[in-house]
């Protein structure tokens, strides 16, 4: 079966850290650029951060410097490292992978929950 499974569920305080983990099943990630998405209540999903298939990473501005995507290709796994964070950091987490980081959504994560107290 091909898919995403997020693990990293957290409940974290301001200024605190957390990691999440995308691993796929069923097929290579490291063929794919890999987007970490979020949505937060009431507020429409954005783009968090993306790293392509050669490993160039791109960020949504407030979190950049706070945020880091990474790969374990031995472990079909990618990351997203957050640190420093804030209540406005709060939301569902969903990776998707992709051809492109311009074309992400040919397979999705079923979402992990971020809760930051302030």
């Amino acid at each position: 079966q091909l898919q995403l499974v997020e693990s990293g569920v957290g409940l974290v305080q301001r200024g605190g850290s957390l990691r999440l983990s995308c691993a796929a099943s069923g097929f290579r990630l490291d063929y794919y650029a890999v987007g970490w998405f979020r949505q937060a209540p009431g507020k429409e999903r954005e783009g968090v951060s993306c790293i392509s298939s050669d490993g160039t990473s791109y960020y949504l501005d407030s979190v950049n410097g706070r945020f880091t995507t990474s790969r374990d290709n031995a472990k079909n796994t990618v990351y997203l490292q957050m640190n420093s964070l804030k209540p406005e950091d709060e939301g569902v987490y969903v990776c998707s992978a992709g051809s492109t980081c311009r074309a992400i959504g040919d397979y999705w994560g079923q979402g992990t929950r971020v809760t930051v107290s302030s």
